[in-house]
């Protein structure tokens, strides 16, 4: 404030006046108003609505960012964040980024502006600057699920995706005898679809197999583009005798889509998804897929955000694996 004060040539209850809306006995004039708005966006300045009441004292609360809060990945995560944020008497603010750089942004701004005590995210666009900004502006611990991250003063909770990616497809081709394996990603701006790319591909040339681009589609996470690449698939003259799906939720919609037109499952067409979300038992046949524990993901993060949050622990960032493994049931 005492920035966008010096920006504007205004003193700082001014600033503070303009920002609230609340003018007192004098109007604020509207030249007067403009220069601070404007040094305002030139500073890049969020005010920190409990800051004068705050300072010094803690919040309660912590602020937990994940991707897509219908996925079912992520209920178990949440769950277990709140279980153990409640044990520590603090409340958790849960927001939703739906996968884009806008939402995990706004995320930001958000906590920014409203202090907390702690930040847990699940960031897919968000890198270390981001972070680095987030600590500095509001001095919230933060956790963060992602191997990609790498931040001297944030804490990872990781699985290694990559590896239980590149066994899950050496274990199609060797076990399972599958030599043409449709595989259904996200655009390269998401780590973990790139991430489980690399290893599928590197699985397909340790085994010798050509990379062939019509057996490579596009989807967004959703169940819906699961089952429009599979139509993809089907449309081929030679389909591939196997799908493998970055996560369940497109393994699913693929499944659904090949019994839609007849296509029998594991007899024509094997499915196989990543991460083991409760779906994959309802469906028929029951989805394989590489398992992932996001409830111990969740209690992770939660517990080293608040071994910072009461100072147990003021070192550099610690990062924590935590397992992955394949899951075979009947889709394979």
């Amino acid at each position: 404030m005492r920035d966008v004060a010096r920006m504007a040539n205004v003193s700082q209850s001014t600033v503070s006046r303009v920002l609230s809306g609340v003018e007192g006995g004098i109007p604020i004039g509207e030249e007067t108003r403009r220069r601070v708005l404007e040094a305002v966006e030139a500073l890049g300045y969020y005010p920190n609505l409990h800051a004068g009441s705050l300072r010094g004292q803690k919040t309660f609360m912590i602020a937990m960012m994940i991707a897509d809060i219908g996925n079912p990945f992520y209920h178990p995560m949440v769950r277990a964040v709140q279980d153990v944020a409640h044990a520590h008497r603090y409340d958790v603010m849960i927001a939703n980024s739906d996968h884009t750089r806008e939402g995990e942004e706004m995320f930001l701004e958000s906590v920014i502006r409203r202090p907390v005590d702690g930040v847990i995210m699940v960031p897919y666009h968000l890198g270390e600057e981001e972070l680095e900004l987030l600590i500095e502006r509001t001095g919230a611990a933060v956790v963060v699920l992602g191997q990609q991250i790498r931040h001297p003063r944030v804490d990872v909770v990781f699985g290694r995706d990559d590896r239980a990616m590149f066994e899950a497809t050496t274990w199609l081709i060797q076990e399972k005898g599958h030599r043409r394996i449709g595989f259904i990603g996200v655009t390269e701006e998401f780590s973990a679809g790139a991430r489980r790319k690399a290893a599928f591909l590197k699985a397909l040339q340790q085994a010798h197999l050509p990379i062939e681009p019509e057996l490579f589609e596009i989807g967004d996470w959703s169940v819906e583009s699961g089952a429009r690449a599979v139509q993809k698939f089907l449309s081929l003259t030679r389909p591939p005798t196997a799908v493998f799906a970055i996560n369940d939720l497109m393994a699913i919609g693929a499944m659904e889509a090949a019994q839609a037109q007849g296509i029998c499952i594991p007899d024509e067409m094997a499915v196989i998804g990543f991460d083991d979300i409760p779906q994959a038992t309802w469906v028929r046949p029951r989805l394989t897929t590489v398992a992932q524990y996001p409830a111990e993901m969740g209690r992770q993060m939660a517990e080293a955000l608040f071994e910072r949050i009461q100072k147990e622990y003021t070192g550099a960032g610690r990062r924590f694996e935590m397992p992955c493994r394949l899951v075979i049931r009947e889709s394979v």
